[in-house]
């Protein structure tokens, strides 16, 4: 029997049902770690320390997340994570749009040399002794811009974003310079627009780096608590409760986040968890905005026109 324009034979169908239960399959091993999460940072943490806690928490209470946020120092870390993150992505993402727009001008002669020193840099560094001292001559040490300058320009965002600019057509750029504009006209009124999906891309990276980073804040700032961010913030609670279980007061406990039978305490697991919740909440909640640039930047980022 000759199928007719628009049927679909039976393997086809086996095949997207296959595909469906797959990607169904990967989604729920994906989730199940952050969902597990979840309930133990919900689920009082003595009763949490016997096991069995899957999708849902067993004994129910806030105190978890009470424990975290109830330090002084969180809200102001908070700031600074935030401005950090905002700031940084900011600079970053427009500075590596600049030069990836200037090395992938064919009449910049030094184009190929420069990108090759770019990508050096993705494969060799000068260590973090040189890094410190560097960082110490230029008067960044116990200041908010060592969280930003360091990271101004990266190799691999030049190259995403270089990469969709050499996919624009030549024809765009060539009209509006014959129309009288400059290469930083072209560059804001023309690339950028064009290159929304590799921004976002790049943007989603750096967002991400810069919201979870901590260990410059442990090299270059420990000593200044007002530079402090969530991540170094939290990552010092995790090493105070780790050990043993710490015991509150029950004054200090929101009465109304605990379930009957629920205690004071914490452990460090708990801890652990309520710290991945906090800290992943602000980039899950951004994410979906980016998700079709993201998607875009990566399929289309590395492929001329």
């Amino acid at each position: 029997m000759k199928l007719t324009s628009g049927a679909r034979s039976a393997g086809d169908v086996m095949f997207d049902i296959g595909n469906v239960l797959f990607m169904c399959g990967l989604m729920a091993v994906t989730l199940y770690p952050f969902a597990n999460m979840l309930a133990v940072s919900l689920n009082d943490a003595m009763d949490a320390s016997r096991g069995g806690i899957f999708l849902k928490p067993r004994l129910f209470t806030l105190y978890n997340y009470e424990y975290v946020l109830r330090e002084a120092s969180i809200f102001r870390s908070l700031t600074i994570s935030v401005l950090r993150t905002v700031i940084g992505t900011a600079i970053t993402v427009f500075c590596s749009a600049m030069v990836a727009y200037t090395v992938s001008r064919p009449e910049y002669l030094l184009r190929k040399w420069v990108t090759l020193a770019f990508i050096l840099t993705m494969y060799f560094n000068g260590g973090l002794i040189p890094t410190y001292l560097l960082h110490k001559e230029l008067h960044l040490i116990n200041s908010f811009w060592v969280y930003i300058i360091p990271g101004i320009v990266g190799a691999f965002n030049i190259i995403i974003i270089r990469s969709f600019i050499e996919g624009i057509p030549d024809g765009i750029n060539e009209s509006a310079r014959i129309d009288g504009a400059g290469d930083f006209k072209i560059f804001m009124k023309i690339v950028l627009p064009l290159c929304t999906p590799a921004l976002a891309t790049v943007a989603l990276f750096v967002a991400v780096w810069q919201w979870n980073s901590w260990f410059d804040v442990f090299l270059y700032n420990s000593s200044n608590p007002k530079l402090s961010t969530l991540q170094y913030e939290l990552m010092k609670i995790l090493q105070t409760a780790n050990g043993s279980s710490t015991q509150a007061t029950v004054g200090d406990v929101l009465g109304g986040g605990r379930s009957a039978g629920a205690t004071n305490q914490v452990t460090p697991t708990s801890i652990r968890a309520t710290m991945t919740i906090v800290a992943s909440l602000p980039i899950i909640l951004v994410y979906p905005f980016l998700q079709k640039y993201f998607v875009k930047g990566m399929t289309l980022g590395g492929v001329k026109g």
